[in-house]
């Protein structure tokens, strides 16, 4: 079984040395770099998500993902999401296939309709339109990454017809689609013979098995080979448990109730984020106790890729650094003797 442990980020707006903000160029430059480590350290992916909003930095995460490429070697790269709905399915198709090619193959993007909105307005989209605009853009992505002409047609974008789109991909590139966990998304994730990534951002992630076992039913169904599947959800890392979480805590409050505000949500509480690190999905403690934990979920559901979301809030750059490399150097060779002692136990 190829087990594969990456990381994600959104590139959150993060507290310099004098305790302020930092501007947007700081916190780029700052991801390129954690980057550049994930990919000394060994771990298999980076994800750079994409929004629209004053604590996010990260609007572009090609342009991001193309610098970091430049300076790494190994690492595979791509999106934790790409926000497809609110975008055009060629122009993605053409970044990612560009970056495809200048890093040597080791692009991947993940789809997805995003949590935010922002990016509707600004681009000039609907929210009425927010399922048709994603169900037929899937469509046409899916349609791109396979054959090198195109015909297409549909009502949200002009129609494709024995239409070739350059660069071609002069090797394959890995398309998940993110999904947060309602079956209609799983069909359509097996309908398009693409990647499921599961997006678990709270609660106990034994609760996603259900769509697991949907998304093996759907393959057989439909004459579908299963693909890797895979699983997002945040934390953090330090020397101990008790570090890790007070380290994070201030930030997670200051991101989710800031994120509360807006949607109506109450406060996050000190007991609720003790309750997602011991219970639910929040993977905070020391590198044993985040690998544990990883390799539980990983066993549970039956899924051979996690990305950690490291980045959460506006945690400083020398925390995230120390994060990303115990990840890459404790972390996941724990996981991995975990889950090979599992297989082995099961033999």
């Amino acid at each position: 079984m190829q087990i594969e442990l990456g990381l994600d980020t959104f590139g959150d707006t993060s507290l310099g040395p004098d305790g302020k903000l930092k501007p947007h160029d700081a916190v780029l430059r700052d991801v390129v770099e954690q980057g550049v480590l994930a990919d000394q350290v060994g771990v298999h992916f980076l994800g750079v998500g994409e929004h629209h909003r004053t604590d996010f930095a990260v609007s572009a995460p090609e342009i991001v993902l193309a610098a970091i490429a430049a300076r790494t070697s190994r690492i595979r790269l791509g999106s934790a999401v790409t926000v497809l709905s609110s975008d055009d399915p060629v122009r993605v198709f053409q970044r990612f296939s560009t970056l495809n090619a200048i890093s040597n193959g080791r692009a991947e993007v993940i789809l997805g309709r995003g949590s935010f909105t922002e990016s509707f307005p600004l681009f000039g989209y609907e929210l009425d339109d927010y399922e048709l605009l994603f169900e037929e853009k899937l469509d046409l992505f899916a349609r791109l990454i396979r054959d090198q002409s195109v015909t297409w047609s549909g009502q949200t974008r002009a129609a494709l017809n024995a239409q070739q789109v350059f660069p071609t991909l002069g090797a394959g590139m890995q398309v998940w689609v993110g999904v947060g966990g309602s079956p209609e998304s799983v069909v359509r994730v097996v309908r398009q013979d693409l990647q499921m990534m599961l997006a678990i951002i709270g609660g106990d992630p034994r609760r996603f098995k259900p769509y697991v076992e949907l998304y093996h039913r759907a393959c057989a169904q439909l004459g579908r080979k299963a693909k890797p599947i895979g699983v997002h959800s945040p934390g953090h890392i330090a020397a101990t448990d008790e570090l890790a979480a007070e380290q994070l805590w201030p930030h997670y409050k200051a991101m989710f109730d800031r994120i509360g505000s807006e949607r109506g949500w109450p406060p996050v509480t000190p007991d609720r984020f003790m309750g997602e690190i011991t219970d639910g999905s929040l993977y905070v403690g020391s590198p044993e106790t985040v690998a544990r934990k990883i390799a539980s979920t990983m066993t549970a559901l039956g899924v051979t890729r996690f990305d950690m979301k490291y980045a959460t809030g506006p945690m400083p750059h020398a925390t995230l650094i120390e994060g990303v490399r115990l990840y890459g150097e404790k972390v996941i060779p724990m996981v991995r003797e975990l889950l090979a002692d599992a297989t082995m136990a099961a033999q």
